[in-house]
């Protein structure tokens, strides 16, 4: 599931832990141990997605910079409310998190952007992405790269950036679980190797094989199908 769930969501740029968290929940792993997980598996796919990025000269780290600093600084804020929010609601705010971004993934046709630098709009995003992304143990790429992509960015810009700052973000977060003791260091084990794999190959599909615009509507298609069934288990309870 790492490998399968790594490779589609780093053509992307999205992080794969916005699938890997529910799916987890759905086979009885603990919420808070399942979203470390996630964000452990984000940190390594998209390590190795963002090397991947570099040596093929996609990345412009400069674009991606202001997001990046507020979603490494927000993560841990996230990550640590997630302590007081009930599982329901948790779970609630992942369903709109992934109807939110499926939808801009499968609907939204973009019109070309200028070259404005766009430093508030970053810091705006990256701010929001980062708490949420740590609330729900995704790291934000689903706002983050939805959100890109509405301002008019190309899309593949928009998966390299993307990549680049889940990585921080997730990491952030990641310490900030292990910092609370909710590590489950033997699933870590396993997903680890899966994950960087994963990571390199579906970014060198993007790259390679894929046109923008089908990766935006699988990625759509799948999160759709994902918020589907995690309201289903939030009806649940």
């Amino acid at each position: 599931m790492a490998f399968v769930l790594s490779v589609v969501f780093s053509i992307g740029g999205v992080g794969s832990a916005i699938a890997i968290v529910p799916v987890m929940g759905w086979l009885g792993i603990p919420l808070m141990s399942a979203k470390p997980t996630g964000l452990f598996i984000n940190t390594l796919s998209m390590l190795s997605a963002t090397v991947r990025n570099l040596k093929a000269g996609k990345l412009d780290v400069r674009f991606g910079l202001p997001i990046l600093l507020l979603a490494t600084l927000m993560a841990p804020v996230g990550a640590y409310s997630g302590k007081f929010v009930p599982h329901r609601a948790v779970l609630v705010v992942f369903v709109g998190f992934l109807l939110y971004s499926g939808t801009m993934m499968l609907f939204f046709r973009p019109k070309a952007r200028g070259s404005g630098k766009g430093t508030v709009e970053g810091i705006l995003i990256g701010g929001i992405a980062g708490f949420l992304g740590g609330l729900l143990g995704v790291g934000g790429g689903g706002i983050i790269s939805p959100a890109l992509i509405l301002l008019g960015h190309e899309p593949k810009k928009v998966a390299a950036t993307t990549a680049l700052v889940v990585f921080f973000s997730s990491f952030s977060g990641f310490l900030t679980y292990w910092g609370m003791g909710t590590l489950d260091w033997s699933l870590l084990l396993w997903v680890s190797v899966p994950a960087i794999a994963g990571g390199w190959f579906g970014t060198h599909l993007m790259h390679s094989k894929m046109s923008s615009e089908h990766v935006k509507k699988v990625i759509g298609a799948i999160m759709y199908v994902i918020a589907i069934k995690t309201l289903l288990v939030a009806l649940s309870f």
